[in-house]
């Protein structure tokens, strides 16, 4: 049990004074540090501190002491909770310390749980223009945030996290000026809603190292560009009062990267966080302690702690990995923590047309995917018997090899897909992912002029071809699987999403489909999952079941999605798939 799980445990008004232990009796010390920021607890009794450990996983399990606990009121309301069963002593100056620490923290809480109740009425909510307003559900996500001052909103797809971090940044007393870190292709929709929805200056900043930033209330960073940051953050700590990560889930790889490491350094630096975020799990659910480094690092503890509490460990193809032990439980603490909240459509009656989600088989060149063959049989046994450099390469180049040739066998039925649908009457997003899956589709659909958004246009380009799809100039978006995230206005065009590659992630796929299942969305929407029955699709549709049941759980521990069991590793479906194949091929021989 973790040790804020401990607060969470109703206590009873009055401790019988048996429950105490004897009259006078104290199984060790616990004091405040000289400088007030931590708890010592010393010469705690041998079976006193097993229990202690077992009750505080932060407190490494082969330590024999002293013990060191944070002095904020989370800890103040377990220790106390704790030092009722098992008394220590202490002065009176640290018991009141403590005490009050405790009283806070009820307090807190109480005013947390009030702020998310569905009566609950927020303050009116200055800063917006005329005209503009902040909806309940919006304002409560902003009354915890103040109070928390750090917050992972989860809201799903097109429920206005953008225009929640906007009102809060414009009503909230010194949190400017601010930073937004987003993906490139959302600068300029950060900065159009800003403006429009609130009087705040935007500066987007232009350059991927430091310069003379001029006046203004919030600077829009791409997240490519932070990494330049970093010596700025460092040394400027303190200038940005609010960091606001949008899509947060882009830092999942932690602070070993550059990028990774100046977002942590903005987030050290600044007294408010902020991440926007539906899908914060793209893979699994571990990648949930990474991104919440960035937002609330206290809240899952140390890696150490995290990794023994939480995680399944698992070595697969030479990749170290894990998964969650109990999904469902991570999500319910980081709700009962307040750190996550997470709004449905259906939660704040928004009534949107149904979704639908049709995996259909197409056919595939044959030629094309038997080409690989022989070299995919070779990278798979490779990545079973190679050494452990190589086989983790060989894993990884038989996944992009497989991958690129299973979206070029389909392409040009994928295209035929696309074309019905288009003459129809259906405009459409047409998501795929390798440039040459791209040049096919380009060709065989070239008289209806696809529009592109993928990862090789500039972020003005990309509002260009944006904009001829909005404004009926072609009936074909050609959207990139990675750069859908957060890009808004295109349900007012189109209801139809074809996914003619796939990714291993099923946020991604989700990502996409928020593009169109949002507010302004009037006709049904429907996701057509475009699919072959050989190459990398079988083993991909069966990985992205697995994922979806684990971030699902995480982010929705009450919908009761059963868990999917049995993976280990993405990438090792793949090498099985086509060791079996080899298997297949020397038996008829």
């Amino acid at each position: 049990m973790s040790s804020s799980t401990a607060c969470s445990i109703p206590l009873p008004l009055a401790i019988p004074q048996q429950a105490r232990g004897p009259v006078g009796r104290t199984y060790g010390t616990m004091q405040l540090t000289p400088d007030g920021k931590r708890w010592e607890l010393t010469d705690l009794e041998p079976h006193v501190a097993i229990r202690f450990k077992h009750l505080f996983p932060r407190v490494p399990k082969e330590s024999a002491g002293p013990f060191h606990l944070p002095n904020d009121l989370m800890h103040a309301a377990d220790l106390e909770w704790f030092t009722l069963r098992y008394p220590l002593a202490m002065t009176a100056e640290d018991r009141h310390v403590l005490e009050t620490g405790r009283r806070g923290w009820d307090l807190e809480q109480a005013e947390l749980e009030r702020i998310l109740l569905p009566d609950y009425r927020a303050p009116a909510i200055d800063g917006v223009r005329p005209g503009q307003r902040i909806r309940d559900y919006q304002a409560q996500a902003i009354e915890v945030l103040r109070r928390r001052k750090s917050l992972l909103l989860g809201d799903e797809g097109g429920l206005g996290k953008t225009y929640t971090a906007a009102g809060f940044l414009a009503s909230t007393p010194g949190t400017l000026p601010a930073a937004v870190v987003c993906d490139a292709h959302m600068q300029q929709q950060w900065v159009d809603k800003i403006t429009a929805f609130t009087a705040l200056s935007v500066h987007l900043i232009k350059k991927g190292s430091p310069y003379n930033l001029p006046p203004a209330d919030v600077y829009i960073f791409r997240v490519s560009q932070i990494g330049g940051w970093i010596q700025f953050f460092k040394s400027h700590g303190g200038f940005f009062k609010a960091a606001v990560y949008d899509e947060p889930q882009s830092l999942r790889t932690g602070k070993g990267t550059q990028k990774g490491a100046a977002a942590f350094l903005l987030s050290q630096g600044v007294t408010y966080r902020l991440g926007l975020t539906a899908t914060p799990i793209y893979n699994y659910g571990i990648e949930m302690w990474n991104v919440m480094q960035f937002i609330d690092d206290a809240v899952l503890g140390e890696w150490a702690d995290f990794e023994r509490e939480w995680v399944l460990r698992t070595v697969s193809l030479g990749q170290a990995g894990g998964r969650i032990k109990d999904p469902k439980a991570l999500g319910t603490y980081l709700r009962e923590q307040h750190a996550l909240i997470r709004r449905l459509k259906s939660d704040v009656g928004q009534q949107l047309p149904r979704t639908s989600i049709i995996v259909e088989t197409i056919d595939y060149d044959a030629k094309t995917v038997e080409s690989v063959e022989a070299l995919a049989q070779q990278l798979a046994i490779r990545a079973t018997t190679g050494s452990f450099i190589e086989r983790g390469q060989a894993a990884r180049e038989l996944d992009i090899m497989v991958r690129q040739t299973t979206g070029i066998a389909k392409a040009k039925a994928v295209a035929t897909f696309a074309r019905l649908m288009v003459e129809a009457g259906e405009p459409v997003l047409l998501v795929g992912w390798h440039r040459e899956v791209y040049r096919i589709w380009l060709e065989a659909l070239a008289d209806l002029k696809p529009a592109m958004y993928t990862g090789s246009e500039t972020a003005a380009r990309k509002e260009a071809e944006k904009r001829r799809f909005l404004d009926g100039d072609t009936d074909i978006l050609i959207l990139s699987l990675r750069s859908g995230a957060g890009v808004d206005g295109l349900q007012y065009r189109s209801s139809v999403v074809i996914l003619g590659e796939l990714d291993w992630s099923p946020g991604i796929h989700q990502q996409i489909l928020w593009r169109l299942d949002r507010e302004g969305q009037k006709n049904p929407v429907t996701c057509f999952l475009l699919v072959t029955d050989d190459g990398s699709d079988p083993p991909m549709m069966d990985v992205l079941g697995i994922k979806k049941s684990e971030a699902t759980q995480i982010v929705d521990p009450h919908l009761g999605v059963q868990v999917a069991q049995s993976d280990e590793s993405h990438l090792r479906r793949l090498v099985e798939r086509y060791l079996s194949r080899g298997a297949d091929i020397k038996q008829q021989a």
